[in-house]
């Protein structure tokens, strides 16, 4: 290997080593020992990522096998990396969000005592991403989304004193597993079809595949790989249905919900359709359900960010909103451009979500935005980073979110694909409810009256069954914490090292989408990477149009998202600092609207009543018929009951008597004289 190929096993192995030792030896090397080794080796992966990608822009892409772990006729299992363009923008996103909470954990978690179990936990689950962006075949690739994961249970779950966090990492992972039975079926099919596990070499006949169907079915083979595929992403990229473990995740500490939800796990899926690009070009009926998805996610998970209090759950669905945005991007084969908005869109939503952190603690974990206001005077440093994350999420022109956003919602007004009217529908009207609840949270938390330092009686909370459970992180892990501020307690501005990656991630918020949106979407950048079918000419057309990032800004102030997001900032502010008791009417005269999206459109209810309900129904007639009846009724105690009988019948010929025996004898003599003669 030359100098800059160990490096790439340096960028997955740093991490990897700091959790180990982090993990197994915590308790010798303390809380600052911890910290220190998986900090940094998140660093060091981030400082090879750097030079890696010098390397790969001066024309340098590696694709080759480490390590060949099985062979089975022509099929092999190996561990190999692929590193071109979009794997290094993957590799420094991970490993600079990363870096960012771990250094912002060291202040959040100070009082917790699982400190180094934590540290050990988010750098694994920085190796397990990496891998999975590294990797050139479909088994390295399936490792690393499996090991998400696992490491995402782990931290879900990491308070696991608390009932509603087991609850939520179970249904994580459950959810999960649905997702993958696709993902697995998806890349059963590429073995089975293609012969080989290896990117390029299934890229290479997926010619071939074009013209195959799936036996007993008459699917097109390439649709079904392709749609197998895109429900795992379903999965670990949130996407309705199988988006419900996402908003729960909040159970977690607030660090992990920025590491899950901005860099890693759930925009695997995002990054795997566009790794996997020449497949999805050959189905449009796959893209077609890709863009369908998508839409549907980006405007209806939207709504229910409206209606929540708990300053976490509002960022969290916007993740959710944000991720839909990425799929309809992917559905319109303008796959560039989704994985621009993922590269922005980690930036901003990692500041939000660590913004949220910083409130809570300056709130002493009091997470109700009912409760805030006017903190901006107290927490000047978190104020003005949330501002700017806020305005990047809404898409403000000259700020990162603006150029990937806008980009998306002109691709899919350029798109033929079946169900693009309706996902432009979608896209336009989010931009609207983006701006509004983000803007609702804003006003709620930074100003208006201050709400905090005395008790508080809101009529929601019967209604809201997470909020008891969510308002105190740390009392968790077995500390005794106040809720909330006592009577006459201010909020304080919250330590360095919060408030430094707060403002390391609110630079590229505001800049790194100005900078590279003209490489990355109408350069080359992504040349021989990501591919176009001919007739999915979106994002040329884009590119003909696009005459400079000042330009596409200053054109932006004009443009149909920039009022719809400006009237959504603008009803916030009227709504919730001028006159607060619209909302309230609005709430009472649309109770019904408003029930249906408390209750998240019912889809817990319905899990829980059809696939957990009959689970249990089964499950209870598998131990009813199955384990009382058949096993234990028919076979163990059956099968005594026999023996028992067989052992009554011979007691019959066995009483001592020699003239019985004779008898028998007799009897047995003429049983075997009459079955010979009758035979012959």
């Amino acid at each position: 290997m030359t100098g800059i190929q160990k490096l790439y096993l340096l960028v997955p192995l740093a991490p990897l080593f700091g959790a180990i030792v982090a993990g197994l030896f915590g308790k010798a090397i303390g809380r600052a020992g911890a910290h220190t080794v998986t900090i940094l080796g998140v660093a060091v992966a981030f400082v090879a990522s750097i030079f890696i990608y010098q390397d790969v822009a001066a024309g340098n892409v590696f694709n080759g096998t480490l390590y060949t772990w099985a062979t089975s006729g022509a099929l092999k299992l190996e561990v190999g990396f692929l590193v071109d363009s979009l794997t290094v923008m993957m590799m420094l996103v991970v490993t600079f969000v990363s870096l960012m909470v771990h250094i912002y954990t060291i202040g959040y978690m100070s009082e917790d005592p699982g400190y180094q179990r934590f540290f050990s936990y988010i750098s694994l689950f920085t190796f397990s991403m990496l891998m999975l962006v590294m990797s050139n075949n479909f088994l390295q690739l399936f490792f690393g989304w499996e090991a998400v994961g696992l490491v995402s249970y782990l931290l879900i779950g990491f308070w696991y004193t608390r009932p509603t966090a087991i609850f939520a990492n179970m249904k994580a992972f459950l959810v999960n597993r649905v997702g993958d039975f696709g993902f697995l079926l998806g890349i059963g099919l590429v073995a089975a079809y293609a012969g080989t596990l290896n990117y390029a070499e299934v890229f290479a006949k997926s010619p071939e595949l074009v013209s195959m169907v799936v036996p007993e079915t008459g699917w097109p083979l390439i649709t079904a790989i392709c749609i197998g595929l895109f429900i795992g992403a379903m999965g670990k990229s949130a996407q309705v249905p199988l988006h419900v473990w996402l908003p729960d995740s909040m159970e977690g500490p607030t660090p992990i919900s920025a590491l899950i939800h901005a860099a890693t796990m759930v925009t695997a899926g995002i990054f795997m359709v566009a790794r996997m690009s020449p497949l999805f070009e050959l189905s449009e009926t796959a893209l077609s359900f890709v863009l369908v998805i998508g839409a549907t996610t980006a405007l209806f998970m939207g709504f229910l960010g409206i209606v929540q209090n708990d300053i976490k759950r509002v960022v969290a669905y916007s993740t959710l909103s944000q991720l839909g945005y990425m799929t309809v991007a992917l559905g319109v084969s303008a796959y560039s451009a989704a994985v621009f908005h993922l590269m922005t869109h980690a930036f901003f939503k990692a500041l939000l979500f660590l913004g949220a952190g910083s409130v809570i603690i300056g709130m002493h974990h009091d997470q109700d935005m009912r409760n805030m206001g006017g903190l901006w005077k107290y927490m000047p440093i978190t104020w003005f980073t949330s501002l700017v994350g806020s305005l990047a999420l809404i898409g403000f022109p000259f700020l990162s979110g603006f150029y990937s956003k806008d980009t998306i919602i002109e691709a899919v007004a350029l798109s033929h694909i079946p169900g693009a009217g309706y996902a432009y529908f979608c896209v336009i009207a989010g931009v609207f409810v983006t701006a509004f609840y983000s803007f609702r949270m804003y006003f709620l938390v930074f100003h208006g009256e201050e709400r905090f330092g005395h008790p508080h009686d809101h009529a929601e909370h019967a209604a809201d069954e997470h909020h008891a459970d969510a308002h105190d992180e740390h009392d968790a892990g077995g500390d005794d914490h106040h809720h909330g501020l006592a009577p006459g307690q201010k909020p304080h501005e919250s330590p360095w090292v919060v408030t430094l990656p707060l403002v390391l991630l609110a630079i590229p918020s505001m800049l790194i989408g100005f900078v590279t949106i003209e490489p990355m979407l109408f350069g080359g950048f992504f040349k021989g990477v990501i591919h176009f079918a001919e007739h999915h000419h979106a994002m040329a057309e884009l590119g003909e149009e696009f005459h400079g990032a000042v330009g596409m800004a200053l054109h932006g102030f004009t443009s149909l998202p920039f009022f719809l997001a400006m009237s959504g900032v603008v009803v916030a502010f009227v709504f919730y600092m001028v006159a607060p008791s619209i909302p309230a009417a609005i709430m009472k005269t649309f109770k019904p609207i408003h029930t249906l999206l408390e209750n998240k459109y019912y889809f817990d209810k319905f899990n829980e009543v059809v696939f957990a309900g009959g689970a249990r129904l089964l499950g209870k007639g598998l131990w009813k018929i199955g384990d009382q009846t058949l096993i234990d009724g028919m076979v163990v105690n059956g099968s005594a009951k026999a023996v028992g009988l067989i052992a009554q019948l011979s007691r019959l010929f066995q009483s001592g008597h020699i003239y019985q025996y004779a008898f028998s004898m007799i009897i047995g003599v003429f049983v075997l004289l009459t079955f010979w003669f009758s035979r012959g």
